[in-house]
Formats: structure tokens, sequence, C-alpha cells
């Protein structure tokens, strides 16, 4: 009888204690792919003090090459994460995918507001109030976005619903809540390699066609797409459950100076890096310690915000070292579309918001004026609180298997074995 009832308490307790010992246990097992040469920073033996220093010297530049994690990142991103902007090692062909990034990025404020208000309108008008997940509610905005970007043309619903669906299955992989779909990805890059002559910029000439697709795919309709989308979800969120932080903002639309502090604290508290990896290439000397070459340094963007100040962060990464090509795209557009949703609606939540955000941000939308129940918001709290159980269990159980089917098919580890470059 003792037993049955334990077993009822601790059952119905599961989403107090059960999702934190889940994670503990899938972060342990994450850090034995590190292996034991890996420096995370802040950490032991490099503080937060010297985070920059680190990660802005010129020998902080190894991307993919001889580090056992990126085997796992590789397994994330494909297909084609050897053409991946954030994977190329530095040389004459990273060099012209950056070159081709820089130019389709490249747009005044002016435009780049309007084709955010733009494509944020054609999206959010079929949207409708009630409870939603603001990443899903995101994602299409931002696929659009890029994907005119790209091609100069408004995106047709068959190029959006690919781009999503690719996008989506990537974040989800990459948060262990699902297992890759590789169909669904082979499905963006198919339409992609048949469109490449539509393309209006020109692209590197270094890549074969099938490269240029995966380029693509990987830096806009991966990266840009996933992490613009979490970004804003992440924002909403914090809109979502300040009430004071929504009025001022409703009522003082023209504030942009306010919203800028607003995007700037979600950047800080929620950075959208995880542990950004590197591979040192030569050795690095840092205060009384040095750093041999081939250690894999791996920077922790949370362990940096929480340790660093509230007016000392690097959302965007640091200019020394590939900082985020499109820095100057994100905080605009992302200002014009945050409008746009209050615009429309008032938003409330009372999910859990953490950084990884696996849960995509469940919300209630209510049309802007009108009154909001209360009722959609106790049963959000009790269906968070318990979804947290189950996918908690699903990360451990996804994130082992990727882990381990990462380790088996060895991407980047085979990629150089075979003396690419």
């Amino acid at each position: 009888m003792i037993g049955k009832v334990l077993a009822a308490a601790a059952a119905v307790s599961a989403p107090a204690w059960l999702p934190r010992r889940v994670v503990a246990l899938r972060m342990q097992i994450f850090a034995l792919v590190n292996g034991q040469d890996a420096v995370t920073i802040p950490g032991p033996q490099v503080g937060a003090e010297n985070f920059k220093r680190v990660y802005a010297d010129p020998a902080a530049n190894g991307r993919s090459r001889g580090a056992a994690l990126s085997d796992l990142f590789w397994y994330w991103l494909a297909p084609g994460p050897q053409v991946h902007q954030e994977h190329l090692e530095a040389g004459p062909r990273y060099d012209a995918v950056a070159k081709c990034t820089r130019h389709i990025l490249i747009r005044s404020k002016k435009d780049s507001e309007e084709l955010a208000r733009r494509v944020a309108a054609h999206v959010l008008d079929d949207v409708e109030p009630g409870l939603v997940r603001l990443r899903d509610v995101m994602m299409p905005i931002w696929a659009e976005l890029y994907y005119e970007l790209v091609f100069e043309e408004p995106c047709p619903p068959e190029a959006r619903d690919l781009i999503v669906g690719h996008a989506d299955d990537v974040v989800s992989a990459l948060k262990c809540v699902r297992p890759r779909n590789m169909r669904r990805r082979a499905r963006l890059t198919k339409y992609l390699r048949r469109r490449l002559a539509d393309v209006p910029h020109p692209l590197p000439e270094s890549l074969t066609p099938e490269e240029q697709a995966y380029y693509l795919q990987g830096t806009f309709f991966n990266t840009a797409v996933v992490q613009m989308s979490e970004a804003m979800a992440h924002l909403l969120m914090i809109i979502a459950q300040s009430p004071d932080t929504q009025r001022r903002l409703a009522g003082h639309p023209d504030d942009d100076a306010y919203l800028d502090r607003v995007i700037d604290d979600g950047l800080r508290r929620f950075p959208l890096f995880g542990i950004a990896h590197r591979i040192a290439t030569a050795d690095i000397e840092v205060a009384d310690l040095t750093i041999p070459a081939g250690t894999v340094l791996c920077f922790s963007y949370p362990g940096y915000a929480a340790q660093s100040g509230k007016d000392d962060f690097i959302p965007f990464g640091v200019a020394q070292n590939r900082a985020c090509p499109a820095r100057g795209l994100a905080p605009p557009t992302m200002r014009v579309v945050t409008r746009e949703v209050l615009r429309r609606f008032s938003l409330a939540s009372t999910a859990a918001h953490t950084r990884s955000i696996p849960n995509r941000g469940p919300a209630l939308l209510t049309p802007r004026g009108a009154r909001r129940r209360r009722a959609p918001l106790v049963w959000l709290a009790v269906r968070d609180r318990w979804e947290d159980v189950w996918r908690s269990l699903a990360q451990l159980v996804f994130g082992t298997y990727m882990v381990l089917d990462a380790r088996h098919q060895a991407l980047c580890s085979t990629y150089f074995a075979g003396g690419n470059r």
C-alpha cells in the first residue's frame, strides 16, 4: 500500500522534478561527446573576463576538423554540412561563400523594414487568435523573408511549406524532441537544385550545383530561418509574460528606443547560441595559461551572459571570429515584426520560458482590444507542465540515439579523412 502511495505521489509530482533530472542526465551524455580535451569558456580554466579575448584570437578559427563534437553538429545540419558557412574552414572556399552571403543580405534599413512589414502582414493576417506556439507562428514569416532575399520575388506557398518543414525538422532534432526526417530535408534540396538558375545573385563558382543548393539551404533556409524564429519566440514570450512591458509597447508604437532595449534584454537573457565550438589552430596564450593547438574551445553563450553583466553581451558573436552575417538585418526586422504582432494581438502565456524553448513558446493570442479569457491560460499552464515530462524523456531517448548515430556515421571525420578541406 505504501509503495503504491509513493508511486502515485511520484507520478503526480513528476512535472516538478523529472524534467530537471532528465535534462541533467542528457547534458552529461553530451558532455562526453566533447572528450577530455575540450575547454569550456567561461569555466575553471578560462573565466568570463577572457571570453572575448580567446574568442577573438586568430588561432580560435578552426571550425570542424579535429573535433568529435563536429560529427554531431554535421549530423544535425545534414544534408550539406560541409558547405554550411559556419562549418567551412578558412580559405578561398569560405571567402567566396561569405562574399555571396553578404551580397544577398545587404539591404538598406528602409528596404529591410518594408520587406519585414510586408511579409509579416501577409502571414499574420491569416493567424487565428487562440492558443498558439509562437515559434510556429513566426517561422513562415522568416521563411518568406529569406526566400525573397535569395530569389528577389514573393515566396510561393510551395516554397514556404518546404522551408518551414525543413527548418522545423532541423531545430526539433537539435533540441532532441524528435529524430531527423531526412526525406523532408531532401524535398527542399531538390526544390533548390531545380531553382538555382532563378537565383539572381552570383553563387560561388567553387561549389558544384549540388553544393550551391546545400549552401542556400543551410545558410538561409536553415540557420537564418531557425535563429530568427527562435529569437522572435523568446522576444514575444518576454512580452507575453510582462504586462507592463506589453502595455508600454502597445501604447507607444513609435518608441523604438524602448523596444530595442526589450530586444537586447531578450538576446542577453536567452542567447540564441548555446555552445559555439572552435578548434585552436595554434597555441593561445591567455593570462598564465597556454591553450594548446588542437584544443576544442566550447564558448558558452549562456554562461557568458550570466557572468558578464547586463551591459556586456554578444548576441551575434565577435567581429574577429565570423560574427553573424545577419547582425545588421536582424534587429530592425525584429522590431517591425513585433510591431505587426502587437498591432493585431495582445499576448499572454503561463508556459515555461527557457533558453532552449523546446515547447516552442506556447501563448494565448487575443485580438487587440478584446477581453482576454482566463480559462485557456489555466489550461496552458497545466498542459505545459505535463508536456515537459514526456518531452524531457523524449529528449533523453532521441538525444542519446542521435549522439550514437552521429558517432557511427562520423560525417565530419570521414569527410576530412578523405583529404577534403
